[in-house]
């Protein structure tokens, strides 16, 4: 597994805030401005699935591959060769506030080739994505 990008941000926003928005799919292109558009094919649950559109490219499907309500989730695309997972995970720090995180990573045959061509991308679009994210949280919060 290679790890293509990794965000975190600390918010006064509750972790139940964070859920709500991510566990709200077809909401996701307003703070991810690397998305076009994300639908999912029932409830916001494991092993559910959708897809997404990349401004930049065609249609991509996913599963929702593991999901602890409130705390964590990861979805998993499926390219030739490659299998990309986003882990988003939330919670209270120790000392007050919350912590958010995101993770993305490939794995498979072709991994390297594919971190080769996504990384640059993935990085700055997984650093803004939780930077609006916790100005979305946040603002609607208020």
């Amino acid at each position: 597994m290679l790890t293509l990008a990794t965000a975190r941000a600390d918010s006064t926003a509750p972790p139940a805030a964070f859920f709500e928005c991510w566990a709200d799919v077809a909401r996701r292109a307003e703070w991810d401005r690397a998305l076009a558009w994300v639908r999912l094919d029932g409830p916001f649950r494991e092993g559910s699935t959708g897809v997404y559109k990349p401004t930049r490219g065609p249609q991509i499907r996913f599963v929702i591959e593991t999901l602890v309500p409130g705390r964590e989730f990861t979805d998993v695309a499926t390219l030739p060769g490659t299998r990309l997972a986003v882990r988003h995970r939330v919670g209270r720090r120790a000392g007050g506030g919350t912590e958010v995180k995101v993770d993305v990573s490939v794995s498979g045959p072709l991994a390297l080739v594919w971190a080769a061509v996504l990384r640059r991308s993935v990085t700055a679009s997984t650093t803004d994505g939780l930077r609006r994210l916790v100005e979305v949280v946040e603002s609607a919060a208020t």
